[in-house]
């Protein structure tokens, strides 16, 4: 029987309140909801936007110290800024569009300016407490999933001025996740070197810094021989910090108003002008951008007074109007920093040819790479495309694309017949790729799987042109796998840094057992989750998947579809990418043998 169709009229039109808007489309003001596995998910998403009220009031110059705590699934971040005004306590959690974030003469430089922060943080709690201390009194307000259920006055003359919050994520938002002490740390370790000053204590580990985005690029390049003592400049309403080292591409932290903006805008691109023009007006030279930059890490953090992001996340800074006075104000500086400074204006140079020689020298083995492959091929081998691509601002889905790299045909032609042709695009891998590890960047041009896959990301001028969002490497969960994968994230971290930075490179989780009878069907991730299965299967058979091209193309569709699991790439430092890739990857096999040797798990008791 036909479904009938419901009638369109008045009865169809609904209307939400902000908080149950917020909680049905929740996608909308926090992002992605996630697992916790991703920096960018829901949960740390809740906990910025409390700690950045905190920020605001010490970039106000009020309270120079915030506590954040985290037991179990609770969090409380408690500072001593001026608080909220206590009439206005449960008004500026709860209701959409209330805020002193709107008045620029009480806040000038805040992140959090749409009014819908907190009051997201409130409606997606299981439980949300608020207290605002003021001269010696105070009013505290608890929630349960946005719903106010006590409201509470009173005096308190010993308590110090400011705002604390508590809440839990609420699990039927939030259905599994599990919190990254990592990304927490680095998160505060961002706020400490953005605001010279302030101290930032969690769970009992204090964060504080004294020369700024300085101390950002000593701690993340460690003892990485960086070829010259980083240019720091502090302005009324921007900082940055910048350096040259041994490897290869350029990186950036670039932050707006205290917010890390990974993908970077028009405050990224506006510094990386500046400092082309500050270098070639002190040299009197006019050297390429790709020149002056290659090798460079660089720091710019901007204060804006109506930033316009690209999302709610705030991931990527829109506000045309930025660039102008950044590229000024950079140029200027920079130009005099070398000036004054002409032991490292002299390395500068020096880098600076050198990365124009080379290229100069790798511009006949370029030219020679791009003439063979327009004789193997007028499509890039062994790559399945799909329609819509992240470089394009026309493609709606532009952000949802992937790129799997996958283990041989085998594997390719499972993915081939289950993918999305609109979003997910297969690059199929000859063999092991080529390990790149201490060769030079012409090593990419020579060996033609490197370069297939450079060209099938549009990476080759920089990685602004990445034609997907996501590049997901998918091999086999063996040793010959596990070893590809290595090699391929030795080429990414070796030649193109950024990409990984930027958050673009995942591994796809596929499943390890498949515990089955007649009636019902699991796939297990882990050995814990298929004994699981075991135990509420009845007489089941247990399939252990050896490789990728086992699956089947019906059974692949569910793991690259909406229950796709991809696990994030993320670095600690760029110190440790070169000391991670040095031992794991470079000539010191005694000492990995001796690694594997001494971790080796054995079954044998």
């Amino acid at each position: 029987m036909a479904k009938q169709k419901k009638t369109y009229d008045e009865s169809a039109i609904q209307t939400l309140d902000p908080l149950e808007h917020i909680r049905l489309r929740t996608g909308m003001y926090i992002g992605r909801i996630g697992d916790g596995s991703n920096v960018n998910d829901g949960i740390y998403v809740l906990l910025k936007e409390v700690v950045d009220n905190g920020i605001d009031e010490f970039i106000m110059g009020a309270g120079k110290r915030i506590e954040v705590s985290k037991e179990n699934n609770t969090v409380s971040i408690r500072d001593y800024g001026r608080g909220i005004p206590l009439g206005k306590v449960i008004d500026c959690v709860s209701q959409i569009n209330t805020g002193g974030k709107y008045n620029d003469d009480v806040f000038q430089f805040s992140v959090g300016l749409n009014g819908v922060g907190t009051k997201a943080v409130n409606a997606l709690s299981a439980r949300f407490e608020v207290c605002s201390w003021r001269d010696g009194k105070y009013r505290s307000a608890t929630f349960a999933q946005g719903r106010l259920v006590k409201d509470k006055k009173g005096t308190d003359k010993d308590a110090r001025d400011g705002t604390l919050v508590t809440f839990e994520p609420d699990p039927e938002i939030f259905t599994k996740f599990a919190w990254n002490e990592e990304f927490i740390a680095r998160r505060m370790r961002f706020y400490a070197y953005l605001n010279a000053g302030l101290r930032l204590v969690y769970n009992g580990t204090a964060y504080h810094s004294t020369a700024g985005l300085k101390d950002l690029l000593a701690e993340e390049l460690g003892e990485t021989d960086y070829l010259y003592e980083p240019c720091h400049f502090v302005g009324e309403k921007i900082e940055i910090a910048f350096t040259h080292t041994h490897s290869y591409g350029e990186n950036y932290f670039s932050f707006v108003n205290g917010q890390y903006t990974n993908d970077g805008g028009t405050h990224q691109s506006g510094f990386r002008e500046g400092l082309l023009k500050g270098i070639n007006e002190y040299a009197g030279k006019n050297f390429a951008g790709e020149d002056v930059r290659d090798g460079l890490v660089g720091c710019v953090a901007v204060k804006v007074q109506e930033p316009l992001f690209e999302s709610q996340t705030k991931n990527k800074l829109g506000t045309t109007e930025v660039r102008p006075w950044v590229v000024a104000e950079v140029r200027k500086a920079v130009n005099l920093f070398l000036h004054q400074n002409e032991e490292i204006a002299k390395k500068v140079v020096e880098k600076v040819k050198a990365n124009e020689r080379i290229r100069k020298e790798l511009a006949s083995i370029k030219k020679d790479a791009r003439e063979r492959a327009k004789k193997t091929a007028v499509r890039i081998p062994k790559l399945t495309d799909c329609k819509e691509h992240y470089d394009n601002p026309k493609n709606k889905r532009g952000a949802e694309s992937m790129i799997f790299l996958t283990e041989g045909d085998s594997a390719g032609g499972s993915m081939i017949q289950s993918r999305d042709v609109y979003t997910q695009a297969i690059f199929s891998l000859k063999g092991k790729p080529l390990n790149c590890h201490g060769l030079k960047r012409d090593a990419i041009y020579k060996n033609e799987e490197l370069y297939n896959i450079m060209r099938a990301l549009g990476i080759e001028d920089d990685v602004d042109h990445l034609r997907y969002n996501h590049v997901v490497i998918a091999t086999d969960a063996d040793v010959d796998g596990m070893h590809i994968r290595n090699l391929l994230l030795t080429f990414f971290l070796r030649y193109f840094e950024e990409l990984v930075l930027r958050g673009h490179v995942y591994i796809l989780e596929t499943p390890l057992f498949r515990v089955r009878n007649k009636k019902e069907t699991r796939y297990c991730y882990s050995e814990a989750e298929r004994d699981k299965a075991l135990e509420a299967i009845r007489s089941p058979e247990v399939t252990r998947f050896k490789g990728l091209g086992e699956i089947t193309p019906k059974e692949f569709g569910q793991f690259i579809d909406e229950g796709i699991r991809l696990l994030s790439v993320d670095v600690d430092s760029l110190e440790s990418v070169q000391k991670s890739l040095d031992f794991y990857m470079g000539k010191n096999t005694p000492d990995r043998k001796q690694f594997i040797v001494d971790n080796l798990i054995s079954d044998i008791s």
